[in-house]
């Protein structure tokens, strides 16, 4: 019986997808259930997963391009009892080697194996030595050999004695062979198939260049407050939680409060009308070999700083694994990126259409700053907010950053929705 594997379906509007690579061989034997493909369309990767157990006939080679539901293997089932008494056979092989381990070490004091010349038999290597101990090597030879790692079997060919020219011959000729080598190397070319998730990536960043009236506005935040207070309870925090604490749980949560104060940055073009959430789905843009992929947390803004680090965390882990579907990359209100963690300074973040803004995060430097009149060292990140000034202004732009930084400079506004304690305290806020 044959049992087929097709393209599965990577979602609605998808109709091709790039059979990206297989990870078994044609004629391997498969088990049901088990990964042996991966396949990728403009929008994320999936697995193929094995129908059933076989001897597997791949029908589509790594690399092309096609529909979706195509046949791109079989899985003959005749072989699923091979399968089983190679298995069987593996467990009583190991079985056995145990046994045997056991039955050696307990029936002996132990043994050394140890080669041993037979008579009129020369040790290995011996003749070789007895050849080099005959040559005369003067001591400036001696000298530029040591200097290049060179032995006497790289230069000797039949000779009784080495000379400097000699040894200087020796090296150009490597040193000549070693630049032809470089040379050639420089001059190499790869060439690699872009694919679909690259390809659609390409075509969005384009749309947004053109079709948005995209602006930055940059601003700087003071981490000292946010990296004591994850310093004193990092510990206490990843034993209540299983997860250490991340920056990004933080910044996460203070878009969530900002956004109450600004609605209109998240708010998006459709038709003539201006779409306004009264939610806060956040995206939060990871770096994997094969692109950006941006997952989203729904309703960000219900949700507490450990709630928030282990959504963070268990889409990182997914992303990197490829296994993000389409339901968790769709929609979203607001995006994230980090470009800091490759150590970027500074950077003006590409919007994610149809959002309306993105905030960028950066690497964190110490540097001088002026606190109360006084130079000090504070460890720094510049903030950039990129957004489409055809539904944000100047001004709420500036505004939306400038409450981001608060909130990062004094993280227990973070409890109260970016209001006062004391105020809150007192009745008076």
């Amino acid at each position: 019986m044959q049992a087929e594997v097709k393209i599965p379906s990577p979602g609605e509007s998808i109709a091709v997808a790039d059979m990206a690579r297989w990870m078994v061989n044609d004629g391997e034997m498969v088990e049901k259930d088990q990964e042996i493909g991966e396949i990728e369309s403009e929008k994320a990767t999936l697995p193929l997963i094995a129908p059933a157990s076989g001897k597997i006939h791949i029908l589509v080679e790594a690399g092309h391009t096609v529909p979706v539901g195509t046949l791109v293997a079989t899985i003959d089932t005749n072989f699923q009892k091979q399968i089983e008494k190679e298995n069987e056979k593996k467990v009583k092989a190991n079985e056995e080697k145990s046994d045997a381990t056991i039955h050696n070490i307990s029936g002996s004091q132990g043994s050394v194996a140890v080669s041993v010349a037979q008579p009129g038999e020369k040790p290995a290597g011996r003749e070789k030595e007895q050849e080099t101990e005959k040559v005369v090597i003067t001591p400036l030879a001696r000298k530029k050999m040591e200097e290049h790692g060179l032995e006497v079997h790289d230069i000797l060919k039949g000779k009784t004695r080495i000379t400097r020219d000699e040894v200087d011959n020796i090296i150009r000729q490597k040193f000549v062979s070693s630049s032809n080598n470089v040379q050639q190397a420089e001059r190499a070319e790869k060439r690699i198939k872009m694919s679909a998730l690259r390809k659609k990536l390409t075509e969005r960043l384009i749309a947004v260049k053109n079709q948005t009236a995209m602006l930055t506005t940059f601003n700087e935040v003071d981490m000292s407050a946010l990296i004591d207070l994850r310093e004193r309870y990092q510990k206490q925090f990843t034993e209540k939680y299983g997860i250490k604490i991340g920056y990004m749980s933080f910044f996460a949560r203070a878009v969530a409060v900002a956004l109450q104060d600004f609605p209109m940055v998240q708010a998006m073009i459709n038709e003539d009308d201006l779409v306004v959430p009264n939610y806060c789905d956040i995206g939060i843009a990871v770096q994997t070999e094969k692109g950006l992929m941006v997952p989203v947390i729904r309703n960000a803004h219900l949700m507490s700083i450990p709630e928030l680090e282990a959504e963070i965390q268990k889409f990182a882990e997914k992303a990197r694994n490829y296994k993000l579907s389409i339901e968790e990359m769709s929609g979203g209100t607001f995006t994230i990126t980090n470009g800091g963690v490759f150590g970027s300074l500074l950077s003006t973040p590409l919007l994610n259409p149809p959002q309306s803004a993105i905030l960028g995060m950066h690497s964190i430097v110490k540097r001088p700053v002026a606190v109360n009149d006084q130079v000090v060292i504070r460890p720094m990140m510049y903030l950039a907010l990129s957004y489409d000034h055809r539904v944000i202004d100047g001004k709420e732009s500036v505004g939306f950053l400038l409450k981001i930084k608060t909130l990062i400079e004094h993280p227990i506004l973070l409890l109260t929705d970016g209001k006062n304690p004391e105020e809150i305290l007192l009745g008076i806020d």
